[in-house]
């Protein structure tokens, strides 16, 4: 693998580089005296602001992007073989690496470096690391897979020894990852397009535990089914959150506030040290502040400048997120979870808030998760009062034709909901506004 010397800027080519992700590895490698160049599909706000600081951006992808000065091209794991710069790079021989790749080694450059990996909350509790840290005054940089007010985006650049990023399961990226601090947050069935099944889920986490060095650490949900798998054998030191007593970091008498507010006493090996309340919904944020808590009472920091970031952190862009209140009366709430799991954790703190009748209006994500999870999507979604399901977003899929948004539908009306379909967000708003005229 190409191992890149940050003391000796380069020309670097990022293909994808409008992503969430990719955007920020870009602004890092900028600030550090690199040269970008970079390609997307279609221009946007982040290849906007690239541009003004200095990378050179391409509209669509074709082969005469990639010029003969590129050191090292970039790609993500949405980039086939047959894509026309992939090749055209593979034929001049030009190094390449993924993104994980290079945000691993990005990482090598910082003594305490923070991954967070679970199937569900890595955004928000990235968020609230993110938060606490700058509270602390660690200077520390930051990559998120969402927009934080906080750092005005999704990649902060500090000037210390401190990095936070998210760690993705998916493709087995994070296995590029060697972090001073491994956070597993949970373990759940998702991007069955690539693994077999859940054991192979939760041994994939296994290999990302093992990659944290002897003198690191790894905090990890003790409440969790594979618990045990994940931790197997581990060299470095061990911590565990969750509800149950047994853990070092744990939440008693949960209870919540008119607008689904957590607020939890802090117990931290097996007494109390105060109470935490919490800017984000539902109690799947209790765990998510648990692990958050954890890394950075282990790293030094201070109880009150914890308190402090928690009582800020409002979360990532559509995590739960309170968009308006229109026609008087109907609160609009915005969340990203496309995962059952994250589905029921997002319904149930809407629930523990005062309403009158839950509506929700859900777009599937990809064909594969859809299917293998059919009946656990209908299950999440069976405790509203009524639900629209809209056509099934596709991301780097093709249609099966297994499934389809109106079979869900009609698999979530079986249990007595009000649900049905309508293929586009036009529709949907339409139909919502005719309903709350009536």
């Amino acid at each position: 693998m190409y191992k890149i010397n940050f003391s000796k800027p380069i020309n670097v080519h990022f293909m994808g580089i409008g992503g969430i992700s990719m955007s920020g590895l870009a602004e890092i490698l900028l600030k550090a005296g690199f040269k970008v160049t970079g390609s997307d599909m279609k221009a946007s706000e982040i290849t906007d602001q690239l541009a003004d600081m200095g990378a050179l951006i391409n509209i669509g992808q074709r082969a005469s992007n990639i010029t003969d000065s590129i050191d090292l091209v970039v790609y993500t794991a949405a980039i086939h073989p047959d894509n026309e710069e992939f090749k055209a790079a593979v034929e001049k021989g030009i190094p390449m690496l993924t993104r994980a790749q290079l945000l691993g080694q990005i990482m090598e450059n910082y003594k305490y470096s923070i991954a967070v990996s679970g199937t569900h909350g890595k955004t928000t509790t990235t968020s609230m690391l993110s938060y606490i840290l700058i509270d602390a005054d660690t200077d520390p940089t930051i990559s998120v897979g969402g927009i934080l007010d906080s750092i005005g985006g999704n990649i902060r650049v500090g000037k210390s020894e401190y990095f936070v990023t998210e760690a993705c399961e998916y493709t087995n990226s994070y296995h590029a990852f060697k972090p001073f601090i491994s956070i597993i947050l949970n373990v759940d069935a998702d991007h069955l397009d690539f693994f077999k099944d859940i054991d192979e889920i939760a041994d994939s986490f296994h290999v990302f535990a093992t990659k944290t060095p002897k003198e690191g650490l790894v905090i990890v949900n003790g409440d969790m089914k594979y618990y045990d798998t994940v931790v197997k054998d581990l060299e470095c030191r061990v911590v565990t959150f969750g509800k149950g007593a047994q853990n070092k970091y744990s939440a008693h008498n949960i209870r919540f506030d008119d607008l689904g507010h957590p607020t939890y006493t802090l117990v931290v090996d097996g007494k109390e040290v105060t109470d935490i309340t919490l800017k984000v919904f539902g109690e799947h944020n209790v765990y998510n502040s648990l692990s958050a808590i954890a890394a950075s009472l282990e790293l030094g920091i201070s109880i009150d400048v914890i308190k402090q970031g928690l009582s800020e952190c409002v979360g990532a862009e559509r995590r739960f997120e309170y968009k308006g209140t229109i026609l008087d009366n109907v609160r609009v709430m915005d969340d990203y979870a496309h995962h059952p799991t994250e589905i029921a954790a997002t319904l149930k703190a809407a629930k523990n808030t005062d309403y009158n009748e839950l509506w929700c209006v859900f777009q599937p994500h990809t064909y594969s998760r859809t299917y293998a999870l059919f009946n656990e999507f209908a299950e999440a979604l069976k405790v509203c009062d009524h639900v629209i399901v809209a056509d099934i977003y596709a991301a780097r899929e093709k249609d099966t034709g297994l499934v389809s948004a109106k079979q869900l539908a009609e698999k979530i009306a079986e249990y007595g909901t009000d649900a049905f379909y309508l293929p586009s967000f036009d529709d949907i708003e339409n139909y919502l506004l005719k309903m709350q005229k009536k």
